[in-house]
């Protein structure tokens, strides 16, 4: 295996990483946001988690949590 394989495989194991994990939805966010209005104000991404927790834990069916 050359390095660039080795960079090819790795590159690929972090975007499925980061597609499972939901760390992508902030950058999927983020360009959306800028595409749609450019001058808009972004949330970061502390206040995007926090918004993603909000609105999954508001619906039973999307990540109940008993405790």
């Amino acid at each position: 295996m050359t390095v660039a394989d080795v960079r090819r495989v790795a590159g690929r194991i972090r975007f499925y990483v980061r597609e499972l994990t939901g760390e992508a939805a902030y950058d999927r966010y983020v360009a959306h946001a800028r595409t749609h209005d450019p001058d808009a104000p972004v949330m970061s991404r502390r206040a995007f988690e926090r918004s993603r927790t909000d609105a999954r834990e508001a619906d039973p069916r999307k990540g109940f949590r008993c405790c």
